[in-house]
């Protein structure tokens, strides 16, 4: 009975092409893989025509849907070949790693633990962990441990002896380190897996297999060869806490697969080693390949690069390899010639060639037939049927909502946006793109979306129910109106008139017993976009009408005594409320919302006890919207800006009325005439103490305001008047157009 251990890296090339050749030449009985036994069942699935990689196991808790963790898979993964060989040539295959029934629980403790001691050790240090290869590194002159595997064992040529030096140098390495490097819970866990991994090598063992091959990370090679006993490893695995888990296949992406992206087993270089597995697999030279890669995505991007930069960068690469006595060039050298050749040592160029090339956006695709939740199946066929293909790299979509296609595809983002889950993100929103029939999105999938979906399953089984469910929830939840005013505008767009009539009766029931003026004001606005643009969308906005409109009355009572007794930074906020709500009465354009509203505006504008910025607003308004005429606007000026008014109330004021634009001091001679001898009537110690106020005002304006302003007062406050200019008109050449424009226009001579 023979036991081999094959030690590798996860998701190492070089590691997978000295398997499959150990394998084929070992033919073991029985593979024993480092995984998580709940995703055996999933096996067969590794043969399926629609199975490409990189994908990942999922495994996740049902109570629970936040406890969850992935085994990526990437086509250059040992492991993934192991199971591909197994499954080709009929050898049983097992995972051997703790299950995540224990493994999920235990981290569940480890939260709760952390969390109760989150205070206790603010001002403890957290075990600094590090690479223990860093020690070989060093020994054999790299900088770290990642170069010098990199180098040695997933560039390097194949070989028999491999995993015998591998196993060699782990148990040596593993001799020495200290395990109080790292945390206490992370030796525990470590601890646990291995007893779990000795214990399913023993019980093949028992079984009768004659050759069992067992294929961990060679990190585990020192502890699965240990001399701890069956009853220690027994005594150290009783008793642990257990948790509900199921496992799916997820697509994955060579972005989630990269260290930078957190994933802790990650790689730094994805799509170079994919292109050293395919390059092992054909026999290609990997520098040709690589260059030629490069050239098409410089010339893609119109990057100078011809076939003597390619030739001089190769030659360059295989010197740099050759005098780094290494057999081949590696990733470094290739970089080092295409900088020195192709981009002059401009690095900034080859941030591209990282992105598209090192690192790689490839997105993997599982069977149709996988396992997984109801919802992320109607999903899929929303996907399929609306030719939304779910893909790694951002791109952006432009929907015309006049074609039933796009609005059917507006309509599901909405909804997934509801859910929490923004594969797509709005590039152009406000009321100047509402009222078009376009919408412009940005899409981009990420993997983790699959476990939001899982999350998401609890409101129902369908993206619209829900989407649906989610809105009931959030309605009970919402703090504000301004949030609940929002909400509503979301489930119109995404076209759930349940939902929607549950959200508006949610609304104008909070606003019914609301007596906060701000979030009234706040609430206008999106209610008066859906009303307004609801139509070119094709929603019904009506239902919002009469909520819309009792929200306009509730503002307008409460509006006057809300502006009272409020600090300069107070009044500030509320004025960006008061003019968006002024701007949402606008769009409805009802007479008695609107005739309500102006007159709480009068009101305000002549109220006492108001903050004087908040008066300034409501007098300017009223002055665009002819309610109030010139004269009683200069009354007004005059009273607010008399010798007898405070200067700060009466620049803050004046700050109020000018509302950052400056066309009622350039065309209104009366009221450049008032602000003018307002001005000019200060004493020289209220100038000086009014002035910042008046030129923060003025700071607001466009520079060519500001710049006319100052024409105007050199001229001594009189505007200029236009020049007359005659036009010259030529008759015979206006005649010459005539012929072309009847035709046209179809008119006759």
């Amino acid at each position: 009975m023979t036991v081999r251990y094959f030690g590798i890296r996860h998701h190492g090339p070089g590691c997978a092409r000295s398997l499959l050749r150990a394998l084929q030449d070992f033919a073991p009985e029985l593979v024993l893989v480092e995984g998580p036994p709940e995703g055996e069942a999933l096996l067969p699935f590794v043969l399926a025509p629609g199975m490409r990689p990189p994908v990942a196991l999922l495994s996740h808790c049902p109570d629970e849907s936040r406890l969850a963790v992935y085994h990526p898979f990437a086509e250059f993964s040992p492991e993934w070949q192991a199971l591909r060989w197994a499954a080709q040539q009929g050898v049983p295959l097992r995972f051997i790693d703790l299950p995540l029934v224990h493994g999920l629980a235990l981290e569940k403790a480890r939260r709760e633990a952390e969390l109760e001691a989150a205070e206790a050790s603010e001002d403890a240090a957290a075990p600094q962990a590090s690479d223990p290869l860093d020690w070989l590194a060093h020994a054999a002159g790299y900088a770290d441990g990642e170069a010098w595997w990199n180098h040695r064992v997933e560039e390097g040529s194949d070989g028999e002896d491999l995993f015998a030096a591998i196993n060699e140098a782990m148990c040596a390495l593993r001799a020495e380190w200290s395990e109080t490097r790292r945390g206490e819970h992370a030796q525990r866990r470590e601890a646990l897996r291995e007893a779990f991994m000795r214990q399913c090598v023993r019980a093949a063992q028992k079984e009768g297999h004659a050759r069992i091959a067992v294929v961990c990370g060679a990190w585990h090679l020192g502890g699965l060869q240990g001399p701890a006993t069956a009853k220690a490893d027994a005594a150290l695995l009783k008793g642990l806490p257990k948790l509900k888990v199921q496992s799916t296949w997820v697509p994955w992406t060579y972005r989630h697969l990269a260290a930078a992206s957190g994933y802790g087993a990650g790689v730094q270089a994805p799509g170079w080693y994919e292109h050293l597995w395919q390059c092992g697999q054909s026999g290609a030279p990997r520098s040709v390949g690589w260059l030629s890669r490069v050239a098409r995505l410089m010339r893609e991007r119109d990057l100078d690069c011809s076939s003597a930069h390619l030739i001089e960068a190769a030659r360059l690469a295989d010197a740099l390899a050759a005098l780094r006595e290494r057999p081949a060039p590696g990733l470094e050298e290739l970089h080092e010639a295409c900088r020195t050749v192709l981009t002059l040592g401009d690095e900034t160029v080859l941030r591209f060639i990282h992105t598209e090339l090192v690192v790689g956006d490839r997105l993997g695709a599982v069977p149709s037939d996988v396992p997984t939740v109801p919802l992320q199946r109607d999903l899929e066929q929303a996907q399929k049927s609306l030719r939304l293909k779910p893909e790694a790299t951002q791109k952006t979509l432009d929907l015309d909502l006049r074609n039933a296609n796009d609005l059917a595809r507006s309509q599901l983002l909405h909804r997934l946006n509801l859910l929490g889950l923004d594969w797509g993100s709005l590039a152009k929103v406000g009321r100047s793109s509402r009222g078009t029939f376009h919408e412009l999105w940005t899409l981009q999938w990420q993997p983790e979306y699959a476990l939001a979906l899982i999350e998401a399953s609890q409101w129902g089984q369908t993206v619209a129910q829900a989407a649906s469910a989610r809105v009931l929830d959030r309605c009970a939840r919402a703090e504000g109106l301004e949030e609940l005013s929002a909400l509503v505008d979301q489930v119109l767009l995404a076209q759930l008139p349940e939902a929607t009539a549950a959200a508006a009766a949610a609304l104008e029931a909070r606003a019914a017993l609301t007596g906060d003026t701000p979030q009234l004001l706040a609430a206008l606005a999106p209610l008066a976009n859906v009303y307004r643009y609801g139509n070119v969308r094709q929603t019904d906005a009506a239902l919002v009408g009469h909520v819309l409109d009792s929200l306009i009355l509730r503002a307008a009572i409460s509006l006057p005594l809300a502006c009272s007794a409020l600090d300069d930074a107070a009044a500030d906020a509320l004025r960006k409320l008061l003019l968006g709500a002024h701007a949402a009465v606008g769009l409805r354009e009802g007479e008695a919302q609107t005739r309500s509203w102006q007159q709480a505006l009068a009101q305000l504008g002549r109220s006492r006890a108001a903050h004087q910025l908040l008066q300034g607003v409501a007098t300017r308004l009223l002055l665009d919207a002819g309610v109030w005429a010139s004269e009683e606007v200069a009354q007004a000026i005059a009273l607010q800006l008399s010798s007898g008014a405070e200067p700060a109330r009466a620049a803050a004021w004046l700050d109020g009325f000018l509302n950052r634009n400056a066309v009622v001091l350039l065309h209104d001679a009366k009221v450049w005439r008032l602000v003018d001898d307002w001005l000019a009537g200060l004493s020289e110690a209220h100038f000086v103490s009014v002035l910042p106020l008046v030129r923060r005002s003025f700071a607001a304006f466009e520079a060519g305001e500001r710049r006319d302003l100052a024409q105007r007062a050199a001229q001594g406050g009189q505007p200029q008047a236009p020049i007359a200019i005659a036009p010259a008109w030529d008759e015979a050449r206006a005649a010459l157009a005539l012929p072309l424009l009847r035709q046209l226009l179809g008119v006759n001579a």
